[in-house]
């Protein structure tokens, strides 16, 4: 089984910058891709930024120059460094992690969320 614990979420004033967490823990053989994706109320989840083994990065325009996704692979953890926040950036964030199973079968995975506020 493998689980995404995210943390990082809050409060933040327009302009100003946090960091999300996701750390993968269980049993996998490899990770294949790490993404974050956000939910506005309202609104359908859309991908916010994603990151492969290799280093390849993708973002979303609406983020991009602002969001910058990165890796700790020792520690299997993701983070999303989010600066000059909009309150538009308001949602739940999810991470996701692309997973070669111990099976060797191809495993995606959620996270439970977290919140980010954006106000003043």
């Amino acid at each position: 089984q493998v689980q995404l614990v995210e943390s990082g979420g809050g409060l933040v004033q327009p302009g100003g910058s946090l960091r999300l967490s996701c750390v993968a823990s269980g049993s996998f053989r490899s990770i294949n891709a790490m993404a974050w994706y956000r939910q506005a109320p309202g609104k359908e989840r859309e991908l916010v930024a994603s990151i492969r083994s290799g280093g390849t990065t993708h973002y979303a325009n609406s983020v991009k120059d602002r969001f910058t996704i990165s890796t700790d692979n020792a520690k299997y953890t993701v983070y999303l460094q989010m600066n000059s926040l909009k309150p538009e950036d308001t949602a739940v964030y999810y991470c996701n992690g692309q997973f070669q199973a111990i099976s060797w079968r191809y495993l995606e995975v959620w996270g439970q969320g977290t919140l980010v506020t954006v106000s003043s």
